[in-house]
């Protein structure tokens, strides 16, 4: 468990990411928008992220919106 959540923690990317949700639940292309890459990439980071157990994922309609875990 501590394996996945260093990992996750150990990328800038991830780490803005939640930074970002801790202001607002955010949707994927709505994070993607603060970032200078793919979607695809800012999907995987939130793969990792939801694996570490720090973020939470609700799919609202055809959006996901993105939240931190409490």
């Amino acid at each position: 468990m501590f394996g996945t959540l260093f990992k996750a923690l150990n990328d800038q990317t991830r780490r803005d990411i939640i930074e970002l949700l801790q202001k607002e639940t955010l949707t994927a292309g709505e994070i993607a928008d603060h970032f200078n890459i793919s979607k695809p990439s800012i999907s995987h980071h939130l793969d990792i992220l939801k694996q570490a157990g720090l973020i939470e994922a609700e799919k609202n309609g055809q959006f996901i919106h993105y939240s931190l875990s409490t």
